[in-house]
């Protein structure tokens, strides 16, 4: 499978834009000697003494403001730390109850969601996604199953570039309405006849939401809220309305690199930048409380029959490429090597979550930094060294 971003936003940057460069001298090493532990009150798990060195080590290789990590395993103990910073300006540190964007872990609640539907007798996952949205390109023969698992086709709008320069370099701070971005999408040749191939897209998950909303009755935020937020007792995870940008406090500030530096020149303060162009494929807010519910009632379907929970976990296409072993899509859920859960990436965020069934193990990071200096994934990077230490 293509290794991706789930919301790729690392771009060039205008020099509106580079009003707001925060001097990367103020950091390099120092923001990451900062690291602040809330594990529990007894004595940490004994892999805590080999897995923060290197998790440490990495940070500092990718440049990596600050980081919040859970791991979870039975067998070995649970830790909780915030590594680095939180704020580069007042050199907070990051703090482990901090809101963070979540990026395209929110495609998981927009399939679960959907899912929903599906066991309420409200829509097939073979139906027709002309029935339910007309508009759509070949409707007629793109299926609901396929939105879901990246088998549609249909173009990604960020891959739209018109959308690249208004988006990251023109206004930032746009509100984008769903029918624009699917507008961007539609100008656009199919890249495969429907079912004929794999490429994430996050165009299926705007269509998904508007979906949502058709057959529920109620805005998108409302319906996670009432199907998914609210049961669980996620009480601080949200889908934020399409005109704001806020973040709950407390909060991270969000960073991102321009690639007129090279990564090794100013850092961006992209916090505020308005995410409405992800909207349900990657605009979701939580905190590490709130996720550690979600990791374990997605990979096990607490909220679904379990029918259609085997659905969601029925793999399209695999490639060995998470630490050598398959990484494979489903409906809206990864498999990392094992590891059930979902990534994402959006301007100043980069978030990975995972749960071993078998196990009943759990990984979350969550970072202030949307790519790496390097290019790299900075969150997925981390959870590749926890997975490979701990799990492997």
């Amino acid at each position: 499978m293509k290794a991706h971003r789930s919301h790729s936003l690392i771009r060039l940057v205008s020099p509106l834009v580079l009003l707001c460069i925060l001097a990367a001298s103020l950091w390099v090493t120092s923001s990451l000697a900062v690291t602040v532990s809330t594990a529990s009150t007894g004595k940490p798990p004994s892999y805590v003494a080999r897995l923060r060195p290197l998790l440490l080590a990495k940070m500092q290789q990718l440049r990596i403001p600050g980081a919040i990590v859970y791991v979870d395993d039975p067998g070995q103990g649970s830790w909780v730390t915030a590594m680095g910073s939180g704020n580069l300006a007042s050199r907070q540190p990051m703090q482990v109850h901090n809101s963070m964007r979540i990026a395209s872990i929110t495609k998981t609640f927009t399939a679960t969601v959907i899912l929903q539907l599906v066991d309420q007798g409200k829509l097939r996952l073979d139906d027709p996604v002309g029935k339910y949205q007309p508009e759509v390109h070949n409707g007629a023969h793109i299926t609901i199953r396929q939105l879901l698992n990246m088998n549609s086709g249909l173009f990604n709008y960020i891959e739209d570039e018109g959308y690249d320069q208004e988006a990251f370099r023109t206004d930032p701070y746009k509100v984008w309405q769903p029918s624009e971005l699917l507008a961007i999408a539609f100008k656009h040749p199919p890249d495969f006849a429907p079912g004929k191939g794999h490429h994430y897209s996050n165009t299926n998950y705007i269509l998904l939401g508007l979906i949502m909303e058709q057959l529920t009755h109620l805005p998108a935020e409302q319906a996670f809220q009432r199907s998914i937020f609210g049961p669980l007792g996620m009480h601080r995870t949200s889908l934020p309305p399409l005109s704001s940008s806020a973040i709950p406090d407390p909060h991270a500030q969000g960073y991102m690199y321009g690639t007129e530096q090279n990564g090794k020149g100013p850092t961006l303060n992209v916090t505020d930048w308005n995410p409405s162009a992800a909207w349900t494929a990657g605009s979701a807010i939580s905190t590490l409380h709130d996720l550690k519910i979600w990791a374990k009632a997605l990979a096990t379907g607490q909220l679904l029959s379990a029918a259609t929970q085997k659905e969601r976990i029925s793999w399209g296409i695999c490639a060995p490429v998470w630490l050598g072993k398959p990484r494979c899509y489903g409906l809206g859920v990864e498999d990392f090597g094992g590891f059930l859960g979902h990534n994402g990436t959006i301007a100043g965020f980069q978030s990975w979550m995972g749960y071993q069934p078998q196990k009943g193990a759990t990984i979350i990071v969550l970072v202030n930094l949307d790519v790496a200096a390097d290019g790299s994934n900075p969150a997925d990077e981390l959870a590749k060294v926890i997975q490979q230490e701990l799990f492997d």
